[in-house]
């Protein structure tokens, strides 16, 4: 059994679409971002860097005590490898798979994460700095957008891996991000594919009630950067 710590974010969402798929079973362990309890000792022994998602593998492969996982693209590699599914064993295509996933966690999520933040929730519009990530955000999606029509399926190619498990719940975001999927054909139509699978939709539905309904005071304070306090300073 999985326990998976876990918020209704693109983040969280990777690892439940992955559990669904797989048909792995899991006990959802919520996690309330905006009240500040990924800061709690509990939480932070098992995802030091206070973030969701993160697991615990009550039954990990060799027997022994329960394994904890923290980090999305850690996570997905972890299941993958647990249960043999969504990442290929050929060289190429294991190799693809990796290229992509690792952009997803180098490139699109920080980038679309920090265009978010200053289109969307930064208390006062910064121009430089609303301009400088759309125009990135732009770029990644044209960079998807060329791998799509060249591989004419999925990311690493025609199997659906954790590669589009890790990318798919990021462009869910595409219009709070300003974006059309117009613009990105392939991404368009690779989108409406990864949407119709049930696993996918399954995956996307988990907490989806827990999400908050408004950006007060406390829950900006939690999400956008007071964190632990530095080591001699006041809690």
């Amino acid at each position: 059994m999985i326990d998976l710590f876990y918020a209704p974010t693109p983040n969280g969402w990777k690892i439940s679409i992955f559990l669904e798929e797989a048909g792995l079973p899991y006990t959802v362990r919520p996690v309330n971002i905006g009240r500040g309890e990924q800061f709690v000792p509990d939480f932070l022994a098992i995802s030091p860097n206070n973030r969701i998602p993160a697991i615990v593998d009550n039954d990990p492969a060799g027997g022994g005590p329960p394994v904890s996982v923290f980090e999305s693209g850690a996570i997905l590699l972890y299941l993958a490898e647990k249960t043999g599914r969504f990442l290929p064993v050929d060289l190429r295509g294991r190799t693809a798979t990796l290229e992509w996933l690792m952009w997803q966690m180098g490139g699109l999520g920080p980038m679309l994460g920090q265009h978010g933040h200053f289109r969307l929730y930064a208390p006062e519009p910064i121009p430089y700095a609303i301009d400088r990530y759309a125009r990135e955000a732009e770029r990644l999606y044209g960079v998807l957008d060329r791998r799509l029509a060249a591989t004419g399926a999925c990311v690493a190619g025609e199997a659906f891996t954790i590669a589009d498990m890790a990318i798919f719940p990021w462009v869910v975001t595409h219009k709070a991000q300003g974006l059309t999927l117009d613009d990105y054909p392939a991404v368009k139509a690779w989108f409406a594919a990864v949407r119709a699978r049930p696993g996918v939709q399954a995956g996307m539905a988990v907490g989806r009630a827990t999400r908050p309904a408004e950006m007060d005071a406390e829950t900006r304070r939690n999400l956008f950067g007071q964190g632990a306090a530095k080591p001699g300073s006041p809690a």
